[in-house]
């Protein structure tokens, strides 16, 4: 396993007092191991896992060159190009009972959505278009191309081609993919396994009296559900005040119980600094100062208790800079970490309904709603940005990403918005 420093010799331009997002970004790719336990689950019980292996369709899906729709399964080489086409009805074919009869020229086949194609037919005119009259039907010029509405063999998935890549997270469209395959258990990946903490003694939980100069930690509800709509196991230790035993407590259980630890408050400059030498003290921890607003404080490295390591993600104290670097770093993370190949989240370009101030050098998130006007999609900043101001993040439906060379942005400018349907 690679070790703080041999990474940092690897990413260019690694400045750990100012480091940009992109290289904060690639230094953590870099760092984090990945699970490779294996399980197997019933298909019911497999949404949102992790696929283990490569899964290779057993069987051509669907298995007969089969009927799109209800109609009548002809010869297209019989079709007429300058007038109705008449055949006689040979018969009627059901989905799941094969039509063992031969079809002489001239004849055709009532046949039902997804019935088995009869040998040599291969065209099927929708009913709708077609006027019988007894056992004749009559079909208008041009209804039809030969090879209309009829589904291949092997259409779906050809048996031996790739249906599932390793690393893919299971959706309900995968559940059914496997269930066309005739498969009852899939392989995936063990959950991955968080423990979360946030610090400080200015901290209550709810439920306790809150004295002057005290706050509700509302971190931990939000680190809560970020990390819940990621399907890992979670541990939350609570709140740990700044005393060295109790964050060494912590700090243990936290690396001899899971993969990953999650920790808001006690890495930013003029803070306790209890938090800081714990985490120097168990482990390999670099401290950052990120070139981003907010979320400029980080301490990122590995904690070890007893033989057992995990992964550490310092995050600051604020609300909003809390989500902000879970979602710049964190998130990516912890799916490459559970096995997952991650995708880039979607930037959606919206122009700007008022100007931006913005200086270059940093990367800046602002809390936005984006809405479409007259066709087009506009964005507006909530108010107030500070980085304590957790309503910015409830009213905003997505983050004004402001990239790190990008300088004041004029009303009416596209900018980048990142939404957060699906992501928050």
């Amino acid at each position: 396993m690679s070790s703080l420093e041999q990474i940092a010799s690897c990413v260019s331009g690694y400045d750990p007092d100012a480091l940009p997002v992109e290289k904060a970004q690639e230094f953590i790719r870099r760092f984090v191991p990945r699970v490779e336990t294996v399980e197997k689950l019933p298909l019911r019980a497999a949404l949102g896992r992790v696929l283990a292996t490569d899964v290779v369709s057993p069987i051509d899906v669907p298995a007969h060159d089969n009927s799109a729709m209800d109609g009548y399964a002809l010869r297209g080489t019989e079709l007429s190009a300058d007038g109705p086409t008449r055949l006689r009805i040979a018969g009627t074919v059901l989905a799941g009972q094969p039509f063992e009869q031969r079809v002489a020229p001239g004849q055709c086949v009532r046949i039902m959505t997804g019935a088995v194609m009869p040998e040599g037919l291969d065209t099927v005119v929708p009913q709708e278009f077609c006027q019988v009259e007894g056992e004749v039907v009559t079909l208008p010029a041009g209804a039809v191309r030969p090879g209309d509405n009829r589904r291949l063999r092997g259409e779906d998935l050809a048996r031996g081609r790739p249906a599932l890549s390793a690393g893919k997270i299971l959706r309900p469209a995968d559940l059914g993919l496997l269930a066309s395959l005739g498969q009852a258990e899939v392989p995936v990946l063990r959950r991955l396994r968080v423990a979360f903490f946030s610090t400080g003694n200015e901290l209550r939980s709810i439920g306790e009296p809150l004295e002057a100069g005290c706050v509700y930690d509302s971190n931990r509800y939000t680190i809560h559900g970020m990390l819940q709509r990621l399907g890992v196991e979670l541990l939350d230790l609570g709140v740990v005040r700044d005393d060295p035993q109790a964050l060494e407590a912590a700090f243990r259980q936290a690396a001899e119980s899971a993969d990953a630890i999650i920790t808001s408050g006690g890495v930013s400059v003029g803070e306790a600094d209890f938090t800081k030498q714990m985490m120097a003290r168990l482990g390999e921890v670099a401290f950052w100062r990120i070139a981003m607003r907010p979320g400029r404080p980080m301490a990122f490295g590995r904690i070890e208790s007893r033989g057992r390591q995990a992964v550490l993600f310092g995050l600051p104290g604020n609300p909003v800079a809390v989500m902000i670097t879970f979602y710049a770093f964190v998130r990516e993370a912890l799916l490459a970490m559970g096995g997952a190949t991650p995708q880039p989240l979607p930037l959606l370009r919206a122009h700007a309904e008022q100007s931006l101030r913005k200086k270059p050098g940093r990367t800046e998130y602002q809390r936005g709603i984006v809405r479409q006007v007259d066709g087009r999609w506009q964005v507006r900043i909530t108010g107030s940005q500070g980085s304590g101001i957790l309503r910015s993040m409830s009213e905003a439906n997505g983050l004004v990403v402001l990239h790190h060379d990008q300088g004041h942005v004029a009303e009416g400018e596209l900018v980048d918005v990142l939404p957060f349907e699906g992501l928050i």
